[in-house]
């Protein structure tokens, strides 16, 4: 089985489902509200256990009622969260999330003790391959970055300057449209492979400027984009981690994505590898 850690955040998310996104200053009524677990290091976590690898994660928690309930769906799913500490001086980190009809969301993050993870923090070793995102502190991710022995997944989101050396040592850096308008051309000087997410349009796969592999999600209802993102992160580690081809790989990735974005919730949407598997099978 694929070894991978994550060291990344955790969240508990609080999603108002409405019929329209508000503009600045407008208030949307009639919404509905749920609470599910969240937080990019802990949703790639649990995607990347739910398609096959053996994951630990890495992260901090608050000591308050909110920890348990962020960690819930990962405790039942079997990730090591040996590494997931408590942090007595601060709260468990929460995300406001709205989601209109559509699918289509915005997001206000309250990162708690995710900010207070800095290097020290950090375990002495990680085994296997590493994914990180930038929902930490950026010298926190830096220095995980630096340390690690094996393959190493950088999703660059959200979008922050980053050490070139840190860049440049990831495997594979994923960013979506917006994030790869921040970084600019500056992505396709580096060694790894990029891969861009377009939303509904699919992703495409580059290596040295070069598109190496493209990729159109398969046709879905969209209810919640919100974690669609993160499925994606997670199957296309595991999916090059074993051995796939860069078509292939972008493939599983952009159906596990379209899967994740057909139901509520960030973690309760993220697909297991036999319904990613039957859904490719059937289209």
């Amino acid at each position: 089985m694929t070894a991978v850690t994550v060291i990344g955040s955790v969240n508990l998310d609080f999603v108002a489902t409405a019929a329209t996104l508000p503009a600045p200053g407008e208030t949307v009524t009639g919404a509905t509200l749920a609470r599910h677990p969240g937080g990019k290091g802990a949703n790639q976590a649990l995607a990347a256990q739910r398609l096959g690898a053996d994951v630990k994660l890495v992260a901090r928690v608050g000591a308050d009622s909110l920890a348990d309930e962020a960690l819930s769906l990962l405790y039942a799913e079997g990730v090591d969260l040996s590494a997931c500490a408590v942090d007595e001086a601060a709260a468990t980190g929460v995300a406001l999330i709205a989601v209109a009809a559509g699918g289509e969301n915005q997001i206000v993050v309250a990162p708690g003790a995710n900010a207070a993870f800095t290097p020290r923090h950090l375990p002495h070793t990680t085994p296997g391959a590493l994914i990180c995102q930038l929902e930490l502190p950026l010298d926190t991710v830096a220095a995980a970055v630096a340390q690690a022995t094996g393959f190493v997944c950088l999703n660059l989101a959200p979008a922050a300057e980053m050490p070139p050396q840190t860049l440049a040592r990831a495997d594979l850096i994923v960013v979506n449209e917006t994030e790869a308008a921040f970084y600019g051309q500056a992505l396709h000087a580096l060694p790894g492979l990029i891969a861009v997410t377009w939303g509904a349009r699919g992703a495409g796969l580059y290596r040295a400027g070069q598109q190496i592999a493209a990729a159109a999600p398969p046709p879905v209802i969209a209810i919640d984009t919100t974690g669609a993102g993160d499925a994606f992160v997670g199957a296309l580690t595991v999916a090059l981690l074993e051995g796939q081809a860069p078509e292939t790989a972008l493939k599983f990735a952009c159906a596990a994505g379209a899967l994740a974005a057909t139901r509520a919730g960030a973690q309760p949407s993220l697909p297991t590898r036999a319904e990613v598997d039957a859904h490719l099978e059937s289209v």
